[in-house]
């Protein structure tokens, strides 16, 4: 099926890619922010995060603020166009 995408459809990686798809194209979100909205722990968010980073889905930034280290993470064009196209496919197996 075009469009589906198994990267994507776990469960937790569409959460995220739910949540940073609901972000402006030039937004950034905060680890610690996606951590808590979606009731994830350190290692499974960023082990999802690492697959979504490896299919070049996400793109991470690592700053310091106010002298802490801080990862804020968006989607790529590629993640945002691959996320549109797996939202299709599932409308299309739902029938709308």
């Amino acid at each position: 099926m075009s469009g589906f995408d198994d990267i994507i459809h776990q469960p937790a990686r569409l959460k995220i890619m739910s949540s940073l798809a609901a972000l402006a194209e030039d937004e950034k979100v905060d680890f610690s922010h996606l951590k808590t909205l979606l009731r994830l722990s350190d290692g499974n968010l960023g082990a999802h995060l690492l697959k979504l980073e490896e299919a070049g889905y996400v793109s991470q930034e690592k700053l310091f603020v106010d002298r802490k280290p801080r990862t804020f993470l968006q989607l790529t064009r590629t993640g945002r166009e691959a996320f549109q196209g797996h939202v299709q496919a599932l409308k299309a197996i739902l029938g709308s």
